[in-house]
């Protein structure tokens, strides 16, 4: 993972790549090699301002984006409000979690969106600080209208908000109506789901999150496909595709 990156190639990883491949794989217990890629680090104790030199070897040298895993906290593991405050500000929710597709619509995951404020609650200054925060469905729960999150570990990507939007930084519109592709039956199945999270993330106020969805089911065949290829950086994974 030392050698330099080819010219025109960056790690630029798109948000399905995110949650099926490299989220899952920390969620099964992570490697060496994908730490060196995104490291481990509960970013909610660092000023923002650090975190381009704390990120993974690919994303050091980047003035664009930063990636790291976030383990939960012990005291939202029992049950409480996750602490974002550093010592010289915090991050404030924007908006509702929106739902991440796959490109065949189903739901993979769960996106939230954080701006950094300085000074303190509520009347801090906003900065260019922006996070995306990636939790990814529970697969391994049965079907149902009501699927859960994995929250042992979610992956942000910390950024500063530039003059120009970026795929990554880009919203559901319409409260999540989302444009569906046509399946090749034909015909569209639609149907509300509701994804359990915690009461902070919910836009109703309670403790799920609903979102339209065609489906939730994760595509396991695929991400074991990624998993083969994790012996080649991930650059030259996707040109062997």
């Amino acid at each position: 993972m030392g050698e330099e990156l080819r010219v025109g190639f960056r790690f630029y990883p798109t948000e399905e790549e995110l949650l099926t491949f490299y989220l899952r794989i920390q969620l099964s217990g992570g490697n060496a090699t994908i730490h060196s890629l995104i490291p481990i680090l509960d970013v909610f104790s660092v000023e923002p301002t650090q975190l381009p030199n704390l990120a993974g070897e690919r994303c050091r040298g980047d003035a664009e984006q930063w990636l790291f895993f976030v383990p939960r906290q012990e005291r939202e593991a029992r049950g409480g409000r996750p602490s974002r405050t550093t010592r010289s500000g915090y991050w404030k929710a924007t908006g509702s979690p929106g739902p991440v597709f796959s490109p065949d619509n189903r739901v993979i995951g769960v996106k939230k969106t954080m701006v950094f404020y300085t000074g303190k609650a509520p009347t801090g200054r906003k900065t260019k600080w922006k996070m995306n925060e990636y939790k990814a469905v529970d697969e391994t729960a049965s079907e149902s209208t009501n699927p859960k999150l994995r929250n042992e570990f979610s992956i942000c990507r910390i950024y500063i908000k530039s003059g120009s939007s970026r795929a990554f930084d880009r919203r559901p519109t319409e409260a999540y109506g989302i444009e569906r592709k046509v399946p090749s039956n034909r015909v569209e199945t639609s149907s509300r789901v509701t994804i359990s999270t915690s009461p902070e993330t919910s836009h109703s106020g309670g403790n799920n999150v609903d979102l339209p969805v065609n489906a939730t089911t994760i595509n396991t065949q695929s991400i074991s496909e990624m998993v083969d290829g994790l012996s080649l950086p991930f650059w030259e994974w996707e040109q062997m595709k």
